[in-house]
């Protein structure tokens, strides 16, 4: 079930009506050119990317180093959709305003759910209780999901069973290049498989004591949960989506960053990093360099692919909280 949130776009001069715009939904081949697909973010753009090859024209809602959360369609994002065959999210409510810009747009582009076969972790507010959340309401603009915590791709191995579905995707509305769909996705996830047991093994250097992830965003639960981690999610309140934390917030955080005896925090980078690193300062603790979370960075950086953000995730991670 999708959530819906109203967003005001602006639809002057655009199409609302596909087959009169020379796009829309069904079977385009070959002979057509590539298929004109959407991905909603950046992570799930490469994965698109990588099992689509020179055979799609992909387009990206939500680039690099930007916040699905916060962000905000313009009016090319609506034509995007009225052209597109096929529309990939990352369901689990995590496109919180997808619902109403795809209707807006007027497109018939199949909508894939790129989660659709995997089994969900609940939601970090489902997991640790709800008295920890007691007076959530307070914070405005902070993140909200539904019961289910939509960010799968943290887990190497969810995110083959999310690149299986973009194949399936792809064959299905474009049959005459199934056979390169197959291939380009037997390569990647070849890829993928070296690339769990990479994260796997170097983070097995981290001692037992120190497996705790204080981050700003409640992203990291498949992580946590495939490597062998717990996430503590004291730093929420510090994030693009929430004001900054008070004074009496500050330090409570800080009391239970140093009751916990971890060497290091996290920022990431769709974070508010300034006041991650006055937390870390206050609590006697590194800010570890950034993290990459719910957005690619940008395409020259440790974390321009999903395969790339991965390796720099674990390797920061380790050396973090090995000393």
């Amino acid at each position: 079930m999708f959530r819906r949130v109203t967003v005001v776009v602006a639809l002057a001069g655009v199409c609302l009506a596909p087959a009169a715009c020379g796009g829309g939904a069904g079977e385009q081949g070959s002979e057509e050119g590539p298929v004109e697909v959407v991905a909603t973010y950046s992570i799930l753009g490469d994965m698109v990317e990588n099992v689509g090859g020179e055979e799609v024209e992909l387009t990206t809602l939500v680039g690099a180093d930007s916040d699905a959360h916060t962000f905000e369609p313009a009016p090319s994002d609506n034509a995007k959709l009225a052209e597109a065959a096929v529309v990939f999210e990352n369901g689990l409510e995590f496109e919180s305003w997808l619902d109403e810009l795809y209707e807006s747009s007027g497109s018939e582009a199949e909508r894939v759910a790129v989660t659709e076969g995997i089994e969900p972790l609940a939601a970090p507010e489902e997991q640790h209780g709800e008295e920890e959340h007691a007076g959530e309401e307070d914070h405005e603009g902070e993140e909200e999901h539904g019961e289910a915590d939509p960010h799968a791709w943290h887990d190497v191995s969810r995110a083959m069973v999310m690149v299986e579905t973009v194949r399936g995707a792809l064959v299905e509305a474009d049959p005459d290049n199934a056979e390169a769909y197959r291939a380009n996705t037997k390569k990647y996830l070849s890829e993928l498989q070296e690339l769990d047991a990479e994260v796997m093994e170097r983070t097995k250097s981290v001692p037992k004591e120190n497996r705790v992830l204080f981050t700003s965003h409640d992203t990291f639960g498949y992580f946590a949960e495939r490597y062998g981690f717990e996430v503590d999610t004291a730093l929420a309140s510090v994030s693009t989506e929430a004001s900054d934390p008070s004074a009496g917030e500050t330090a409570a955080l800080i009391r239970e960053i140093e009751d916990s005896g971890v060497p290091a925090i996290f920022a990431e980078n769709v974070s508010n990093s300034d006041s991650m690193r006055r937390v870390a300062s206050e609590a006697g603790v590194d800010l570890a360099p950034t993290l990459y979370t719910d957005a690619l960075g940008k395409p020259d950086s440790e974390g321009g692919t999903y395969v790339k953000m991965m390796r720099h995730n674990a390797s920061t991670v380790a050396d973090a909280l090995s000393g």
